[in-house]
């Protein structure tokens, strides 16, 4: 099963329209999307190593236009989506604890979560919601989102084969660890607000 898959995998990686896919699975996870372009960037990075590069650029771009969504979501929309996604994330009796931790720290916020497997659409909404500067919020998104894919793609660039004989060898484990990691994330995310 896991064999079909990773094939399944590559050849969409691989595909004329992998980077629209990769930009509108980055675009949507910033905003309320719950899969990670992780689960996109790695595969196409492996398959094409020398393009790990442009698939970072694409991710960082698309993920900090979705995070603008994210923040309009939470500035514009809160009462009806935003407060819906809140909710289901277990943050909505956890607001104002959060908005007294924004206003001293909302940038490390911002920096450290869009690191972490923490759902970055929650850093995204949270920030409309309590009307965080939005021109500071873009470039903190920028940066943290540009690091998190490019280090991906430096160690993607410079160790793609061996990634490749490994996901050849190991995709059902790298599925389940990669799935783990997201639950993960959103347990921390319920937790750590």
């Amino acid at each position: 099963m896991f064999e079909k898959l990773y094939k399944w995998t590559i050849s969409l990686a691989e595909s004329r329209h992998a980077t629209w896919a990769l930009a509108g699975v980055a675009f949507a996870e910033s905003s309320f999307f719950p899969l990670p372009p992780d689960l996109i960037l790695l595969p196409m990075a492996v398959a094409q190593p020398k393009k790990a590069w442009l698939y970072a650029a694409v991710c960082t771009v698309a993920s900090v236009l979705g995070g603008a969504v994210g923040y309009a979501i939470g500035s514009l929309l809160f009462d009806t989506i935003g407060q819906w996604i809140i909710h289901v994330y277990g943050y909505a009796s956890k607001i104002d604890v959060l908005r007294a931790f924004y206003a001293q720290w909302g940038w490390a916020f911002i920096l450290v979560k869009g690191l972490t497997p923490i759902p970055y659409k929650l850093v995204t909404i949270v920030s409309g919601l309590l009307n965080y500067n939005f021109a500071l919020f873009m470039l903190l998104s920028l940066i943290t989102r540009g690091a998190r894919f490019f280090i991906l793609a430096a160690a993607l660039n410079r160790f793609g084969d061996f990634f490749r004989h490994a996901l050849e060898k190991h995709f059902g484990t790298f599925v389940i660890g990669l799935l783990a990691i997201v639950v993960l994330g959103f347990y921390l995310a319920a937790k750590m607000a």
